[in-house]
């Protein structure tokens, strides 16, 4: 499904990712790992076209997507979740989902993220800000979900989180693995990624140290020690 090909980027005269390759297939989930700093957030960035790469190739679906604008991803079938979540906090939790309900056809609505995502049935009259960090994350993905997404990219999406908060957004995004989506996401939590991943890369210095299925990661403790420990 995605299939990023040799790509440097940089941060003006910064050269952040240096031959980078990776791919994710059609329903699966691959994570990111490595300590901060790495290049985890830049190769997603990279992928929606806000910090385009200057050289190699990201193809969605067999098209390249290289050069094409960040606001037109959600069209081809890719939503974005920043690690910054950025919902409208003084728009109510409905009104949130309802600015991206129907940007793209298929089965998500509202009423289906609920299902996924109770507490933002819950709470659909109170305003954004006013939710706590998991709630905003729960909110930030429902509506990235309402574009029909066929990849979800996740940036961090149990950063500074309480560990009860961790562990039931986990059981949401795999409830939501189980519906064939496809999902590349960045995690500095191992513990999460070997949970919800089905193929982890590992970054140093912007580049891939580690490519295999969680189940190797697990057994590789000299990767493990080197490039994820702190």
């Amino acid at each position: 499904m995605l299939e990023i090909k040799d790509i440097h980027t940089y941060y003006g005269m910064s050269h952040i990712l240096f031959g980078l390759s990776l791919t994710v297939a059609q329903g699966e989930v691959v994570s990111l790992l490595g300590r901060n700093g790495v290049g985890k957030t830049t190769t997603l960035k990279s992928v929606m076209g806000i910090v385009p790469p200057k050289s190699g190739e990201i193809t969605f679906r067999g098209q390249t997507i290289t050069k094409i604008p960040t606001n037109r991803m959600v069209k081809l079938g890719i939503s974005y979740v920043p690690d910054s979540r950025r919902i409208f906090a003084d728009l109510t939790v409905r009104e949130n989902l309802e600015i991206a309900a129907g940007i793209r056809p298929g089965d998500w609505t509202i009423a289906k993220v609920h299902t996924l995502f109770p507490v933002l049935k819950k709470y659909e009259n109170r305003r954004g800000g006013s939710l706590s960090g998991g709630e905003q994350q729960m909110l930030s993905i429902g509506r990235a979900l309402l574009g029909n997404p066929d990849l979800l990219i996740l940036d961090e999406p149990t950063e500074g989180l309480a560990p009860l908060i961790v562990r039931e957004l986990e059981e949401q995004i795999l409830e939501l693995c189980s519906t064939g989506i496809s999902i590349l996401l960045a995690e500095q939590n191992l513990k999460s990624a070997l949970k919800l991943a089905n193929r982890c890369y590992v970054l140093e210095r912007g580049q891939v140290r580690f490519e295999g299925t969680v189940e190797a990661l697990a057994e590789n403790e000299e990767v493990r020690t080197k490039y994820l420990l702190a």
